[in-house]
């Protein structure tokens, strides 16, 4: 048998990978012709040759197995030159989950919030929503796409305000908060603090364009603890 083996180059590529085909042993120095180019224009060539198996392989596992999630920012970077991206706007759960480090707080939170018909413009947005490490954040940008289905919002301010513990007076300066709003939002937040955006949303029934320009606004530290009236008392006043 000749030593070429008959099957196609990408599928002994993935066979040997996966360790039913042996890895062709290494020829020696002493083995390779004189005229071979120089080390650092042979390396070049080699790491692209290995960067081009790394990146069909992925294309396989990935045709195989269409669920697959990427393992680190290597993937993720591969699977970007293979045309692979991910609206943020628009992902599913299951689209969140294949990022590395993606927990499902952070894809329930993100769906929660697209439900709403919130969106997010920017890396910056996604970064202060999630609290994400900037290393995150970096490995996930080459599938990223930020479309926007609409008007985008303003631009949010630099300080974030404390909605748990804001005065009425600060709160009213956010914008979207009028009376009733404003009256729902002081009461709720006494009977449980709010979790984050998704959370005050939903309990406040408040339109999508208002917690878009919230975004990078605020903030949901627990309030300082202080006196309060035992339930009874409350109830009774």
């Amino acid at each position: 048998m000749a030593e070429r083996h008959w099957l196609d180059p990408l599928a002994r590529r993935l066979l040997i990978a996966s360790g039913q085909l042996p890895r062709p042993a290494r020829r020696s120095n002493a083995d390779r012709p004189a005229t071979q180019p120089s080390h650092g224009v042979e390396d070049g060539k080699v790491h692209g040759q290995a960067e081009a198996i790394e990146r069909d392989l992925l294309h396989l596992q990935l045709k195989l197995r269409p669920g697959r999630p990427l393992l680190d920012s290597e993937e993720v970077r591969r699977a970007a030159a293979l045309g692979w991206r991910l609206d943020v706007n628009r992902a599913t759960a299951e689209d969140w989950l294949r990022l590395p480090g993606c927990s499902r707080s952070h894809a329930d939170l993100l769906l929660r919030l697209q439900a709403g018909g919130v969106q997010l413009s920017g890396p910056e947005d996604l970064q202060q929503l999630l609290g994400l490490e900037a290393g995150t954040l970096q490995s996930w940008l080459p599938l990223l796409e930020f479309r926007w289905y609409g008007t985008p919002p303003e631009l949010p301010q630099p300080v974030p305000l404390g909605v748990n513990a804001a005065a009425a007076a600060e709160l009213q300066r956010l914008g979207g908060l009028e009376g009733e709003n404003l009256q729902r939002l002081l009461e709720e937040r006494i009977r449980r603090p709010f979790r984050d955006l998704a959370d005050l949303q939903q309990r406040l029934e408040l339109p999508a364009a208002v917690i878009e320009a919230w975004i990078g606004r605020v903030s949901f530290e627990p309030p300082p603890p202080g006196p309060r009236l035992p339930p009874a008392r409350r109830a009774a006043r």
